[in-house]
């Protein structure tokens, strides 16, 4: 079976500059490989050369080098593009056209009958999660209901393939569950889904691999939890009911202790020591969990660490 994606040396250099241009480098090298089937998360901060890397895929800009494959063939091969779905970073649309209307227009352009259309069209926008509002003009639309539109209309083929650039942006928490639930939906029916973002969290519950960019550099590539700089370093603990005296007797367990107001108290364990053991204790004592997290290193972090002093 193809890979669904695979860059070989991508790169891509603009001309900068008004009298005399001068290349800058958006995209250094990129070898990368995704499997057909998975969830792969491409990550990094603005700037990175990761919209790039996405163009580049989608033909929207050419190479200076090198070469990527769709699907086993190159981008451009329309029996590739049939099987594909796109969603830009800021995808712009005809705003005095309603949802309905917008993506009926995406499926006359697919070649799908009129019966089909109105079909699909219903079922997408009721799996994105947009009820009355799809009767709306999209020029009343927030950017979160246009960025649901937007995931709508690169389903509206049934893509084998997905490739989708900021997904979560605009979006508030219920939109961003939807999302991550309809990203996995995908990836059980075996589609491949390829996505960027600069939220770690995105990609942890998400992805089988991530690619780390930076400054147009591949820098980390395989699963998060084989990173060892994303491994659990801590534990934090959020706790109700606590008093000063309670939290002195703990302290020197504890790594940092941070008063949050109302009895409660973030608690950070480092990571040789269980939480379980002092749960038990801390109940005991009258103490109540709030939360508890794992304490790792943020992409920022990563970045700041790993790639912030490179050239």
């Amino acid at each position: 079976m193809p890979l669904a994606i695979e860059t070989i040396e991508l790169t891509k250099d603009y001309a900068v500059g008004f009298w005399r241009k001068r290349p800058r480098r958006a995209l250094d090298h990129l070898s990368l490989q995704v499997e057909t089937g998975e969830v792969f998360g491409f990550l990094g901060p603005n700037g990175a050369g990761k919209t790039t890397t996405l163009k580049l895929l989608m033909q929207l800009v050419f190479p200076t080098s090198g070469e990527a494959r769709i699907l086993g063939r190159p981008p451009g091969d329309l029996g590739a593009k049939r099987r594909l779905g796109y969603l830009p970073e800021n995808p712009y649309f005809y705003d005095y056209l309603t949802a309905e209307e917008l993506l009926a227009y995406f499926a006359g352009l697919l070649g799908l009958p009129p019966a089909d259309r109105r079909r699909r069209v219903s079922a997408l926008l009721d799996q994105v999660g947009l009820g009355n509002e799809r009767k709306l003009q999209l020029r009343k639309f927030s950017k979160g209901m246009l960025q649901r539109v937007g995931i709508a209309q690169a389903l509206l083929n049934e893509p084998d393939l997905v490739i989708l650039d900021e997904p979560m942006s605009g979006l508030d928490p219920l939109g961003r569950r939807d999302v991550r639930k309809l990203i996995l939906e995908l990836r059980d029916r075996g589609c491949t889904v390829f996505f960027s973002s600069h939220v770690l969290s995105d990609a942890e519950a998400l992805c089988s691999r991530v690619a780390i960019l930076a400054k147009g550099r591949l820098v980390a590539s395989g699963r998060l939890s084989d990173m060892l700089a994303f491994g659990v370093r801590g534990w934090e603990l959020v706790v109700a009911n606590m008093s000063d005296t309670l939290v002195a007797k703990y302290r020197p367990r504890l790594s940092r202790a941070e008063p949050l107001g109302g009895g409660r108290f973030s608690l950070e364990l480092p990571i040789e020591t269980p939480p379980e053991q002092l749960l038990t204790e801390l109940t005991a004592d009258g103490g109540q969990l709030v939360s508890l997290n794992p304490l790792r290193e943020t992409l920022e972090n990563f970045f700041v660490e790993h790639v912030g002093q490179r050239p």
